[in-house]
């Protein structure tokens, strides 16, 4: 097959290098890739929302399968164009992404289909969203109801703070995306990531994760895309799985064909495990990321065949996927500064090393340099991963490979992992 996959994080570099291992893949392409991935495959200097370039290049390439890496290729169309080119896409139409794309949207969808979810308001200005907080308890939770890659989320102590971050939403913090704000009711309990794939009708689970979204260690400082994760999560017991199944992700499906949009691709559904049972905190349509990159080191199957089935309609003639033993964890280096204003363009040395048994480095915002320079950008650069008999061992070579790297502008928790090992 020739596969074009799109986009350039660590997502992507990780589903190039599961990808890759196929033996069903005669040709891998990706636009527009990182230094990362051009080791492993062709790159494409095409942006994600680019739709009629990227329809192109796969009409170029004679692409078998396009799969789509990020919420914002989602958000603009791009399964939608190629589904109208007759080209089969790993990805859900912007009317099923919407699941993500609007979070307001979603909060309505999980009242119409029934899903278990927090109590919100959506407000479509400040002083609305301001007379709205009156209705919830301390900490608040402030929303940008648009895509603002993992940062348009503020947990505010107290309201002060709270409608600081609606002032700051409104003011245009977070650009068209909060142009409405979701205020929701805070929820107790533990949080985790599960995957589900779907081809319209049929659906499959497909791994726990659990990210750690704070920026510092002890879960301290400002939300961010996500610092680290591991895989599998002591949080998912099979009993809890299979609440989460039947109470959200096969309800979510369903609701969303039954509005028109039959789901195509995979849903990762972040929730909160609460004394009262799975509540919905968000839906991504797409996969994690830094959650995908400790899903493919687990995944024993071949990830081609499942891409495969979810564009054309054949997930059900497929088994259930295999998972290693091997626990998996992923730790994140960002650019000082971020999630906050960061200084780009910092040259990341060392990373033509070997850095020990278990160890993978994800390449997650860098670009290339003079010279063969891997330059970071502003925001989370690298995702140091490795996989280990058990969650300790993991961590231990995740952790020991992280000096090698000559990275003085970067920073990383030092705690990932922490609830698991805690038990």
């Amino acid at each position: 097959m020739n596969i074009l996959l799109v986009g350039s994080g660590g997502r992507e570099h990780a589903l190039a290098w599961k990808i890759k291992q196929s033996p069903l893949v005669r040709r891998l392409v990706c636009a527009p890739g990182n230094p990362g991935m051009a080791a492993i495959a062709e790159t494409f200097d095409i942006k994600p929302t680019e739709v009629a370039r990227q329809v192109e290049l796969a009409r170029q390439i004679a692409a078998d399968l396009v799969v789509i890496g990020p919420e914002v290729a989602v958000e603009a169309g791009l399964a939608d164009a190629l589904q109208e080119a007759g080209i089969a896409c790993f990805g859900p139409t912007a009317a099923a992404g919407r699941l993500e794309s609007s979070k307001a949207f979603t909060k309505a969808f999980c009242d119409r289909h029934h899903l278990p979810t927090g109590a919100y308001r959506i407000c479509g200005d400040a002083a609305e969203a301001k007379a709205a907080l009156t209705h919830f308890a301390p900490p608040y939770v402030v929303k940008a109801d648009g895509l603002a890659a993992g940062k348009g989320v503020v947990i505010a102590p107290d309201r002060a703070a709270a409608e600081a971050a609606i002032d700051d939403a409104f003011a245009g913090r977070f650009g068209a995306a909060g142009a409405q704000v979701v205020i929701e009711e805070y929820l107790e309990g533990e949080i985790g990531s599960l995957f589900a794939l779907c081809d319209g009708k049929t659906s499959k689970l497909f791994g726990g994760v659990q990210d750690h979204k704070r920026a510092f260690d002890g879960d301290q400082g400002p939300n961010t895309g996500g610092m680290g994760t591991y895989s599998p999560a002591p949080v998912f017991t099979l009993d809890l799985v299979d609440q989460i199944d039947h109470q959200l992700v096969r309800p979510a499906f369903k609701g969303i064909a039954a509005d028109g949009a039959p789901y195509r691709g995979v849903l990762f559904v972040e929730l909160m495990a609460t004394r009262h049972g799975p509540k919905l905190v968000e839906f991504n349509a797409r996969f994690g990321d830094p959650e995908c990159q400790v899903l493919m080191l687990r995944l024993e199957s071949d990830l081609v065949p499942y891409l495969v089935a979810c564009a054309t309609g054949r997930l059900h003639e497929l088994p259930e996927p295999k998972w290693r033993d091997d626990d998996a964890i992923c730790v994140v280096l960002a650019t000082e500064g971020y999630p906050g204003p960061a200084q780009a363009g910092s040259v990341i040395k060392g990373l033509d090393r070997d850095f020990g048994e278990g160890v993978v480095v994800f390449h997650a915002g860098t670009s290339a340099g003079p010279d063969g320079a891997v330059l970071a950008g502003s925001g989370r650069a690298l995702n140091v991963c490795a996989v280990g008999a058990d969650l300790a061992q993991a961590r231990e070579r995740a952790y020991g490979a992280i000096p090698l790297i000559d990275w003085p502008q970067g920073f990383h928790r030092t705690d990932i992992g922490w609830r698991a090992l805690a038990r």
